[in-house]
C-alpha cells in the first residue's frame, strides 16, 4: 500500500509542473487548496481496499482535495490502461489485463460504505474487447443499484467506436445521464483525440438523446470540451453550436492542465471572464446546464449539474 500523502504530492507537482510555459505563466485563478480531512483519507482507503482505480487519480484531476474531503469520487473501471494514445491525458496505455470480474459488485460496496447518493462511472478505452466494455458498465450500474436503489448514477463513457449496438447496452441499464467528451473543437481532433472522430463524439450525444426522448425521459445527455489547447474562439462556439444541435441537456468547459512532461502544451491559460461567456453561449443555443471555470472537470459537482439540467 502506498503512502498517501507522498504520492499525492507527487501528483500536485505532476498537475502543474508539466511544462516550462505553464510554470511561467499559470495564472493565480488556477491554485486548489491542497488539505486534507479524515473524509479524503476514508475515500482514499476505501479505493485502495476494494482494488479500485479513480479517474481523480488516474487523470490527475486539480479538485481530487475538494471531492474527496467531501466524499465524492469518479471511478474508473475496466482498469487502468487505455487501449488509445490521445496527447492530452494522463491514463497508462499499452495491452491492458483482462476486466475484474468483481470490480462491478467491489465498485458497489465502496459506493455503499461512503453512503453516495450520487455515484459517477467511468473507463478506459477498452478497444480490445468485443463489447468495448460496454457490458461492464451495465453491470456496474446493475450492482450499484442492487445496494444503492436511490442512488443516482452518471456515467462517462467512450465512443465504442460508433457502435450504436453497444451503447444502448449502457442507455438499456438506465443510467440518470450519459456522459459522453467531445473534448475539443474538430480543428485540433488530429493531434488531441488520433484515434476519435468528432463526429462519432457528436453521434453518441445526438443517440442518446434521441434514446431519451423515445425511451427515458429522465436521462441527461452530458459532454465536455477543454480550452487551452490552441483553439480560436470561433472554433469553440461553433463547437458549442454542434453539441447544442444534439439535443445534450449537460456542457462542462475547463482548462486543460498538461498532465505530464510529454503531453500536448497548454497554448493559452483562458480568464475567467471568457469562460463566463463559453458558458453564456452554451445556454444561448438552448443547452440546459453548463459548467464552465477554470477546474471545471467533466464530474465536478456532477450531482448540482444533474439538479440544475432539469426541464
Amino acid at each position: 500500500m502506498y503512502s498517501t500523502g507522498l504520492r499525492l504530492f507527487r501528483l500536485t507537482r505532476g498537475w502543474f509542473a508539466v511544462s516550462r510555459r505553464e510554470r511561467l505563466r499559470r495564472p493565480d485563478w488556477l491554485k486548489v487548496s491542497l488539505k486534507t480531512s479524515q473524509n479524503f483519507h476514508e475515500v482514499n482507503s476505501l479505493v485502495s481496499n476494494h482494488s479500485l482505480h479513480t479517474v481523480c487519480q488516474e487523470a490527475r484531476c486539480p479538485n481530487i482535495y475538494e471531492c474527496w474531503n467531501q466524499k465524492t469520487a469518479t471511478f474508473m473501471i475496466l482498469g487502468d490502461v487505455c487501449t488509445r494514445h490521445c496527447g492530452f491525458c494522463s491514463v497508462r496505455k499499452g495491452k491492458p489485463d483482462p476486466p475484474d470480474p468483481d470490480e462491478p459488485a467491489n465498485t458497489a460496496r465502496a459506493a455503499e460504505k461512503m453512503g453516495l447518493d450520487y455515484a459517477v462511472i467511468t473507463s478506459v478505452d477498452r478497444d480490445d474487447l468485443p463489447d468495448e466494455g460496454a457490458g461492464h458498465f451495465a453491470r456496474t450500474i446493475d450492482a450499484i443499484r442492487s445496494r444503492l436503489p436511490d442512488c443516482k448514477i452518471e456515467v462517462l463513457i467512450p465512443d465504442f467506436n460508433g457502435n450504436q449496438e453497444l451503447l444502448g447496452i449502457v442507455l438499456d441499464a438506465r443510467p440518470e445521464v450519459l456522459g459522453h467528451n467531445v473534448e475539443t473543437v474538430e480543428a485540433l481532433y488530429r493531434r488531441v483525440r488520433p484515434v476519435a472522430s468528432y463526429s462519432q463524439s457528436l453521434a453518441v450525444l445526438e443517440t442518446s438523446s434521441r434514446y431519451r426522448n423515445e425511451h427515458a425521459p429522465e436521462l441527461r445527455t452530458k459532454t465536455g470540451i477543454m480550452v487551452g489547447l490552441g483553439e480560436t474562439t470561433d472554433q469553440l462556439v461553433a463547437t458549442i453550436k454542434d453539441i447544442a444541435a444534439t439535443g445534450c441537456d449537460i456542457l462542462t468547459i475547463g482548462q486543460y492542465l498538461s498532465p505530464k512532461r510529454n503531453a500536448l502544451p497548454v497554448e493559452k491559460f483562458y480568464t475567467p471572464e471568457e469562460f463566463d461567456y463559453l458558458r453564456d453561449q452554451a445556454l444561448d443555443n438552448g443547452i440546459k446546464h453548463a459548467e464552465s471555470g477554470p477546474l471545471v472537470r467533466s464530474s465536478y459537482h456532477a450531482h448540482n449539474q444533474f439538479e440544475n439540467s432539469g426541464s
